[in-house]
């Protein structure tokens, strides 16, 4: 039987989110919709793609063999749709975390504003704090969060490890006050490091503060003090610390893609697209 694209955009949706709830909130369908449409995947292709756990929905070998292919066909596709296609053009406001910008998501932004050179892309590179809101008031057409553990609608882009480091040098005596470098401002990492230490009988004080993560990188690097970082973010050179230094663990880091409501102009559903396809890679769970 022949393949129905939109069969494995679905596909690739559930695969990348872990579950069926997420992938019906991105895609904008009901979540019977979606499982109606992997279940008609499965029996075009005569296996089962996936296999149910408690958290969610795990790819079987079938489905890790057909994710890379329908992301090549897919693009495929894309590709030639885009021959016929008009030139994206108009303005996208993009916010982006300061600890990320050096990163991938700079890398998608310059590739993104060369092969469309009349979209007019702005940045903001900050705390994203700061960024649901900008969202809302339609400053920011699309913005990538640091979402604390309990937050809930949107499907994350990138689950991985939070974890303290420090520069190897720094003293950490124990029974004396770990010297911490946090953000400034209302933060979950700030009251989640906080908490642990607490929780852990450590005390702790806030040698330095900082309105950018660069500042606080620049403070642990510098051998002032103890930082909070997700483990994709430690800068060369840092010490990861952990249990046996005698640092408890920290919550999960999330990056969640917030978009600014109503229909997403051409230029912005393009860039939204890059973003997800840039941080659905290889260190994502």
């Amino acid at each position: 039987m022949p393949l129905d694209s939109d069969l494995l955009r679905t596909f690739l949706a559930v695969a990348e989110a872990g579950n069926v709830t997420h992938a019906a909130a991105a895609l904008g369908r009901t979540q019977s919709a979606i499982s109606v449409q992997v279940r008609k995947l499965e029996t075009t292709l005569g296996t089962a793609l996936f296999r149910r756990q408690a958290r969610g929905m795990a790819l079987t070998p079938g489905g890790e063999a057909l994710v890379g292919a329908a992301r090549r066909a897919l693009g495929e596709i894309d590709r030639i749709a885009g021959l016929f296609a008009a030139p994206l053009a108009g303005p996208v406001a993009v916010g982006i975390p300061d600890d990320h910008g050096p990163g991938v998501l700079a890398s998608v932004l310059a590739t993104f504003a060369a092969r469309h050179p009349e979209v007019e892309v702005s940045v903001r590179c900050a705390v994203s704090t700061d960024f649901p809101g900008a969202v809302r008031r339609g400053e920011l057409d699309l913005a990538v969060h640091a979402a604390p553990p309990e937050a809930a609608g949107a499907a994350p882009l990138l689950t991985e490890d939070t974890v303290w480091a420090a520069h190897p040098r720094l003293p950490l005596a124990p029974g004396r006050p770990v010297p911490l470098a946090l953000f400034d401002r209302a933060c979950w990492w700030r009251d989640a490091a906080l908490a642990a230490l607490a929780a852990a009988g450590r005390p702790c004080r806030v040698a330095y503060s900082s309105e950018s993560a660069g500042g606080v990188t620049a403070a642990v690097a510098a051998c002032l003090a103890v930082g909070v970082f997700a483990r994709s973010t430690v800068p060369p050179g840092l010490r990861v610390l952990d249990g046996r230094d005698g640092f408890p663990p920290l919550p999960a880091s999330s990056l969640v893609l917030l978009r600014r409501s109503g229909g997403p102009t051409p230029a912005v559903a393009a860039m939204e697209e890059a973003i997800r396809t840039a941080l659905a890679g290889p260190g994502r769970r």
